[in-house]
């Protein structure tokens, strides 16, 4: 068996980025930038004032000065200031030329048409051109994901259509007999194909756009047709039917498609049976069929694949240490990963483990925030102690 660590590094090193395509910058929100931002206006476009006040040569202070004129913002500036003058002006307004400091008007004693200042800095509540962003400044980095404040910027520096990596398409395909729809009406023996849905979301999650192919019966053929038929995704996922029983049919299918195996088998509980192919440029996971089984082997590396594809600069969930209350048990061979909500207590993340950790068991996912890894070779973890977790939610 493979452990994590070499399973991981065998998937990434297999993946490829994706291309780039223009989205409209309302509609780029979560994406990964595909190229830099070089801006090519600067930020701000000119020196404007940073307070209310009164805009002025500051080789002039302290002193009397006569109220020129009123520079709002929006405003054109005045071309020519006399000497010795002020300027009332808003925050935000440009700065007249040949003025270089804001005397705010908490300082200031105004009369009638003149106004009495006090000795300030040269550049006092200027914001200069330029200062935020210069023109020809990287702004924003490839495969930064974009939120809020990529966006804000890339609407200042006037990127109307975004290079973005393009969104990964992934195929789910399930397997069973026993599988059937939400929708249908359960007969003895059937059970929902839940992990579809709950794939789908993962999917979302990590920026890909899932395509759900259907269940595939326990029947090879049918099973390889299903998979030649999303190998036109950019990556396919199977659950169910990787390990070796008489009903396990997703290697020989991958097989009948021209598909070898890069790795089977991973010393992990749950996840063991995870198998992972390639075809041309699109990654296959062989997921296992419990759906709790199905989430944790998605976490590990169906999610760092989908970040990799898009560029990411990131692609592991944060890493943690935890102190696991009330300790675990476990036999040495295979690492375990425990569902687990994790709750601050001052400068300490508590880990408390769900009491239902079967890998059919999906309410033992229901709250749950982080997975805590518990080694391979470790047998004993004493109540408190400290181990690393992911973490799937900010804590």
């Amino acid at each position: 068996m493979h452990s994590v660590a070499d399973a991981a590094a065998a998937v990434a090193a297999r993946i490829e980025r994706l291309g780039v395509e223009r989205v409209p910058l309302r509609e780029a929100r979560g994406r990964f930038l595909g190229e830099p931002i070089v801006a090519t206006r600067a930020l701000p476009g000119f020196d404007n004032s940073a307070m209310d006040g009164y805009a002025v040569r500051a080789a002039d202070l302290p002193a009397t000065l006569p109220v020129y004129a009123t520079v709002a913002a929006g405003d054109a500036p005045a071309a020519a200031i006399p000497e010795r003058v002020a300027v009332r002006i808003f925050t935000g307004a440009p700065i007249p030329a040949g003025l270089d400091t804001i005397v705010i008007q908490e300082d200031a004693t105004a009369a009638g048409d003149r106004v009495t200042l006090p000795a300030v800095p040269r550049g006092d509540n200027v914001r200069p051109a330029g200062e935020d962003v210069a023109i020809g400044e990287r702004a924003i980095d490839r495969g930064a994901k974009l939120g809020a404040g990529e966006l804000g910027l890339l609407a200042a520096l006037g990127v109307a259509d975004v290079p973005c990596i393009r969104a990964p398409r992934v195929a789910i395909i399930a397997t069973g007999d026993e599988l059937v729809d939400v929708a249908a009406q359960l007969r003895p023996g059937q059970i929902v194909d839940s992990s579809a849905h709950m794939l789908a979301a993962t999917i979302r999650d990590a920026g890909g756009v899932p395509s759900y192919i259907g269940i595939a019966k326990d029947d090879p053929a049918t099973l390889a047709e299903l998979i030649a038929r999303a190998l036109d995704h950019d990556a396919v996922i199977t659950t169910g039917g990787v390990s070796v029983g008489d009903r396990d049919h997703v290697h020989a299918a991958l097989a009948a498609v021209g598909v070898q195996l890069a790795l089977y088998k991973v010393a992990m509980r749950p996840g063991k049976p995870f198998s992972f192919a390639t075809r041309g440029r699109v990654p296959i996971f062989g997921l296992p069929g419990n759906p709790v089984s199905t989430f944790v082997a998605f976490e590990l590396f169906v999610r760092p694949a989908l970040l990799a594809m898009q560029g990411a600069t990131i692609t592991a969930r944060p890493r943690v240490p935890v102190h696991l209350a009330g300790g675990y048990r476990k036999q040495a061979g295979r690492a375990h990963y425990l569902r687990a909500t994790a709750l601050r207590d001052g400068e300490r993340l508590i880990a408390r483990a769900h009491p239902k950790q079967g890998s059919a068991m999906l309410s033992g996912l229901v709250g749950c925030n982080a997975l805590v890894e518990v080694a391979a070779d470790v047998e004993l973890v004493a109540p408190d102690a400290v181990l690393p977790a992911l973490l799937l939610e900010a804590v």
